[in-house]
């Protein structure tokens, strides 16, 4: 199948986006940095916590880092793996919903200028916050879509706060739903490279995957990630999907948009190829060691 991204830009990026493509994966890596604790929906399958020993899932990292701590390890790690191509804001909350997000895409900016910068987001304030995105240097976003129908979603999402008010049920399906149209419509035709993930959920969304990816490659997505649920939260009574039910949505939704198949559901603070994580933590510490063991000799 076609992409449906036809610059040069956007194709050397996806030349060089482990998750974007099936070559790059095992040859560059990328970093997660988690400064984005805050979130502004509640999806009833997510359950953040930290310090979760040898868990690796999304929503999950061992600390939240404040914008200097991130840029000092990030630049400690940079100098030690010369594959790392990707640097992108994960969570542990949304990105959008934390001011530190794009001070952080700022400095990087300015100093990472041969990086690509991603962002992963529920979409909520993609509309609004797209501009100040792009004006960062972000040029790949990720968007969770789990549906396009807000009856579905008010079985997905408890609540969503947007300007300072809260809205919970039909009113949050709604607006998320909305939301997450006119932020990727908004972000293609800004030029934004944009992979889609869906959360695939028996019983609950399973029958709409075709249709999102038939909507979501319209509107000129690059790929969808396709998810099984992890049965937890409000959702933990769920059964698990197969491999074989994310086999049959994938080759469902085939038809209409390249599908991504070697993800890892990677933590918050990932970092190195994909399915051989470091902790940030550690590199980081035993590159301080090392710089400190040299000035010392």
């Amino acid at each position: 199948m076609k992409s449906n991204v036809s610059s040069l830009k956007s194709k050397k990026i996806a030349l060089s986006h482990p998750c974007l493509s099936a070559e790059a994966h095992n040859k560059f890596s990328r970093i997660h940095i988690p400064i984005a604790p805050k979130c502004n929906i509640k999806c009833r399958y997510c359950v953040r916590k930290y310090d979760c020993v040898n868990e690796s899932r999304p929503g999950v990292t061992s600390r939240v880092l404040t914008v200097d701590e991130a840029l000092f390890r990030l630049r400690l790690l940079a100098e030690r793996d010369s594959t790392l191509r990707v640097i992108g804001v994960a969570g542990p909350g949304d990105a959008l919903a934390n001011e530190e997000t794009f001070e952080f895409f700022r400095s990087v900016k300015k100093e990472f200028c041969d990086m690509v910068l991603c962002v992963s987001t529920n979409g909520l304030l993609l509309p609004e916050k797209l501009d100040e995105l792009v004006d960062a240097g972000v040029d790949s976003i990720t968007i969770t879509i789990n549906t396009l129908r807000p009856s579905t979603a008010n079985k997905i999402y408890s609540f969503a706060i947007k300007n300072n008010k809260t809205y919970s049920q039909e009113e949050a399906a709604e607006l998320i739903v909305a939301s997450q149209k006119e932020g990727l419509i908004k972000a293609v035709s800004k030029g934004c490279l944009v992979k889609i993930n869906t959360v695939l959920m028996p019983g609950i969304n399973s029958s709409e995957v075709e249709e999102i990816s038939q909507f979501v490659s319209s509107c000129g997505a690059y790929t969808q990630n396709i998810i099984g649920l992890i049965p937890q939260g409000e959702m933990s009574q769920i059964v698990k999907p197969s491999c074989h039910d994310i086999y049959i949505a994938r080759s469902a939704a085939q038809k209409y948009m390249p599908q991504m198949s070697h993800c890892t559901k990677c933590r918050s603070d990932a970092f190195g190829k994909l399915g051989e994580d470091k902790d940030i933590e550690y590199e980081a510490l035993n590159a301080l060691f090392g710089i400190e063991y040299c000035e010392n000799l």
